[in-house]
């Protein structure tokens, strides 16, 4: 073995697995991200690279400009949940109270400290991307912008919808974006059987779907899992997208804690098992 050879495998083997983030969609449900990120930042696992969907994107934009879990639970308090509230009872409402709050705490992708992806879905084609620059509260809020609650978002003379319409967890964007190891966070991994709604819910659910101007696309959460080298799966069954009281916000953040202490160790083991077959190949 060469001098040139043997100094790449010294690196090789010391070199850290960049660790990617894909955090999935759910509105609401996104406060067992913070409390997923809480137990990462108690077991000092950090990551590199993030992409989202949806309430995962704005997290994972936070994440990734560098706030920490008590600073994302104070900007979740200076969130006003009633104006919130009456937004989702006007149809098609525009999302520009949301991107006015965001641009408070957010300014460009150039600002922030690790590489991130939010991932949008296109109005006119029902096909999925990946936006990396320009405007990050507005791309923030075009892969919010779910229908029938809120209106299509414009960026660049295209109109986009919510992220989770083409992929739910975007673990496959981590991957593009140099992550050797992603980790998923799966917030609908237990959704509610239509028997287990009620019957308004289940009426209302096929209201909805006849004047959805965009589709999910069939494999929009079989691409996360396809991706993914860990996928975490808080069992948030109980609770919707639009749970924003403080007692259902408090409840859900708790629930994602759990289950990624409860991973904790295994999660650990994966990481350390793939810098192995790693050092192995190498």
């Amino acid at each position: 073995m060469g001098i040139f050879s043997r100094i790449k495998e010294f690196f090789t083997r010391r070199k850290p697995p960049v660790l990617g983030l894909a955090l999935g969609s759910g509105g609401a449900k996104g406060m067992a991200h913070l409390g997923a990120l809480k137990a990462f930042e108690e077991a000092g696992i950090s990551f590199s690279v993030v992409a989202g969907s949806s309430i995962g994107a704005i997290t994972g934009a936070l994440y990734a400009k560098g706030y920490s879990v008590g600073d994302m639970m104070g900007i979740v308090e200076g969130l006003n949940r009633r104006e919130f509230s009456r937004n989702l009872m006007r149809p098609f409402a525009d999302l520009g109270f949301a991107e006015n709050f965001l641009a408070q705490y957010l300014d460009g992708f150039s600002d922030l400290k690790k590489p991130f992806a939010a991932w949008v879905t296109e109005a006119d084609t029902n096909c999925g991307r990946a936006i990396l620059e320009g405007d990050l509260p507005r791309a923030l809020t075009a892969s919010a912008a779910i229908p029938p609650f809120f209106r299509a978002v414009e960026i660049g003379g295209k109109k986009y919808y919510d992220g989770a319409f083409s992929n739910a967890v975007p673990a496959d964007q981590c991957r593009e974006m140099g992550a050797d190891f992603v980790v998923g966070i799966d917030l609908a991994a237990f959704p509610k059987k239509d028997e287990e709604k009620s019957i308004v819910s289940r009426l209302l659910g096929n209201a909805i779907r006849v004047v959805m101007p965009i589709k999910y696309t069939e494999d929009c959460r079989a691409r996360g899992y396809a991706a993914a080298d860990f996928m975490l799966r808080p069992n948030l069954h109980d609770y919707l997208a639009t749970d924003v009281s403080a007692a259902d916000m408090d409840a859900m953040f708790r629930i994602g804690y759990e289950e990624a202490k409860r991973q904790t160790e295994e999660l650990e083991r994966a990481i350390g098992g793939y810098r192995d077959r790693r050092r192995k190949k190498n």
